[in-house]
């Protein structure tokens, strides 16, 4: 099969495969990008799974370069049947196995023939539609299929890797409808974000605030804030999609945001967000039951059935069967799946020593939270918070454990490990994102950089205004501001474009991975061009120990089944949350 080049449709990514590579560099195909498949090939008398190198190339590019060509004798079979197919696509063509040999998303299967030549006409014809509507942009492969597979359904959870165009397919989906009133709610902080990419992508869209009345071809975008203050205004008209970004942020259902969302009617609900599964699967119900009300069943099946075996159990089973049951409701893509063209990206571990100071500190927290006795019920579970806190802050900095302006230097390892790292990212004149979940941190760190740099350098943070937020996102992403720019974890997590930012620094860490890789994919996104290098510093021998390990165990449950919370500590006695916490030997100064 391998003698001349192969020629695949991915129906998933819309997008044609040149195969394998040193056979497709022989043909005058147009430019593509080198890359890597999965596709089911005959081997040794059996069709298997293989990583094949080759050639990707764009939908219209691919099929521009059909129609022009003929097929001549030294053509394989499947390069030959999509080209006959080109230049007369109304005439069903007779696909051998390699022209659809591309693997559903389930990893089981592949496409039939009639249903992949089904698939090219499909996207060629949405493509088409998304011109004629005046979509400004090109949407690369993967964008096209999320697109055409949101078009198909009446509610999905648009879940791709934070950075590949969510907020782009979004407003595609949009413009396939002028005549209807569309509807986004977001965080405060991504308002004017929204309004700037209908803009840029969608002119013949024309987008609205909350006391403007909508009407066909207009897109209706307000906070949180404001659907919870005044859910009527929103629940007593229809509207045609309702598009619910970082939707996360509601996934409570006994919260009011989560009730004025669900009783807002809409054609089509869509719930945007990276991290589906933020703290536990129960988002990941509550997110569906918002799109889809009803297709994952009651909370309380859903729990009996897909929770309790494999966040307790680690149930593969339970895990399959659910993939299963989301296929068709949950929209997921990941960098490595989709944008191989991504740079990579390094994640490092930074093990910084403790202090005398910290360590007489640490010591003296634990001592006090132990000698007094931590209690029971609710009382306990308020000590026990209280005291990872003041933990954790002593890890930072006496300074911000103390509420003290300075000193700064040598009194904390970790900080006085950020201060060489910057010194050095500033010299060399490279895009720096510093994360700290402690606004009294970040305050102490942009302080600490004007004294010893003589940089004025902002601190993004939930108390700015929004336009004061733009300001600083627009200052740093353009080269205008400093290359160092200090952010709150969870208040720029998500929805910025950071990729002047070649390297992230996690100053303390975070119970959930999750929030910590949303913050660090506000720098490895798309139009990132350079690899990115994202260090978490911990504080060595203490409670951030606990942290890492517990952030390892809990990616490694199928991506899903994590607790992403401190809740495991809360369940241990006296004894074992001492030795949990106490001091190793790897605390040293």
């Amino acid at each position: 099969m391998t003698e001349a080049a192969q020629l695949t449709y991915l129906p998933d990514r819309a997008s044609w495969f040149l195969w394998p590579a040193a056979r497709a560099s022989t043909l005058r195909s147009p430019a593509g990008s080198a890359a890597t498949m999965r596709l089911a090939v005959p081997e040794n008398g059996q069709v298997v799974a293989s990583d094949l190198p080759g050639l990707e190339l764009g939908l219209h590019e691919g099929w521009e370069w059909l129609a022009r060509r003929d097929a001549v004798p030294s053509d394989s079979d499947s390069l030959r049947a999509w080209t006959q197919h080109a230049a007369g696509p109304d005439v069903e063509p007779s696909l051998p196995v390699a022209a659809h040999c591309a693997i559903t998303g389930d990893g089981r299967h592949v496409y039939s023939a009639a249903a992949t030549t089904s698939r090219v006409r499909s996207a060629l014809a949405l493509a088409e539609r998304l011109t004629a509507a005046r979509l400004a942009s090109t949407l690369r492969g993967y964008q096209l299929a999320g697109v055409h597979w949101l078009a198909q359904r009446d509610g999905a959870v648009l879940a791709d890797d934070m950075g590949l165009g969510k907020t782009l397919q979004a407003i595609a989906l949009m413009l396939l409808r002028p005549e209807a009133a569309h509807l986004v709610v977001c965080p405060t902080s991504l308002s004017a974000n929204w309004e700037r990419e209908i803009v840029r992508h969608a002119p013949e869209l024309r987008s609205l605030g909350h006391r403007d009345e909508p009407g066909p071809g207009t897109v209706t975008i307000t906070t949180y804030a404001r659907l919870r203050r005044d859910p009527e205004q929103f629940s007593r008209r229809s509207w045609g999609i309702a598009a619910f970004d970082e939707a996360q942020q509601i996934k409570n259902p006994r919260t009011l945001a989560y009730r004025a969302a669900a009783a807002i009617p809409a054609e089509r609900k869509l719930a945007i967000t990276g991290t589906p599964v933020e703290n536990d699967l129960g988002d990941l119900w509550a997110l569906g039951d918002l799109a889809m009300p009803g297709f994952l069943g009651t909370r309380r099946r859903f729990r009996d059935r897909y929770i309790v075996p494999i966040q307790r159990r680690g149930s593969t089973t339970a895990a399959a069967r659910l993939a299963d049951r989301t296929r068709d409701l949950v929209l997921r893509r990941t960098k490595s799946e989709v944008a191989p063209e991504l740079p990579a990206r390094q994640i490092i571990d930074v093990p910084c020593p403790v202090t005398a100071e910290q360590r007489r500190l640490y010591e003296a927290a634990l001592a006090e939270a132990f000698g007094t006795g931590l209690g029971s019920g609710p009382r306990r579970r308020t000590a026990v918070l209280a005291l990872l806190t003041r933990l954790k802050q002593i890890c930072n900095h006496p300074a911000q454990a103390l509420r003290q302006n300075g000193p700064l230097p040598e009194r904390s390892g970790k900080f006085d490990r950020l201060a060489d790292m910057l010194d050095e990212i500033i010299a060399a004149d490279t895009g720096c994102l510093v994360f700290t979940q402690y606004t009294v941190l970040g305050h102490l760190v942009t302080e600490h950089l004007a004294e010893r740099n003589g940089l004025a350098v902002p601190f993004l943070h939930g108390g700015l205004r929004p336009d004061a937020r733009d300001r600083i996102v627009q200052g740093f992403q353009d080269g205008s501001g400093p290359g160092v720019l200090v952010l709150s974890l969870r208040a720029a997590g998500y929805g910025l474009n950071l990729t002047r930012a070649t390297t992230v620094i996690h100053y303390d860490r975070w119970w959930n991975p999750a929030v910590e890789e949303q913050a660090s994919d506000r720098a490895h996104r798309i139009g990132q061009d350079r690899p990115v290098s994202i260090y978490t510093l911990r504080a060595a021998g203490t409670v951030e120990d606990h942290i890492a390990a517990m952030q390892t165990r809990k990616r490694g449950l199928a991506e899903a089944a994590f607790t992403g919370s401190d809740a495991d500590l809360l369940e241990l006695g006296d004894d074992e949350l001492y030795e949990v916490l106490r001091l190793s030997p790897e605390a040293i100064g």
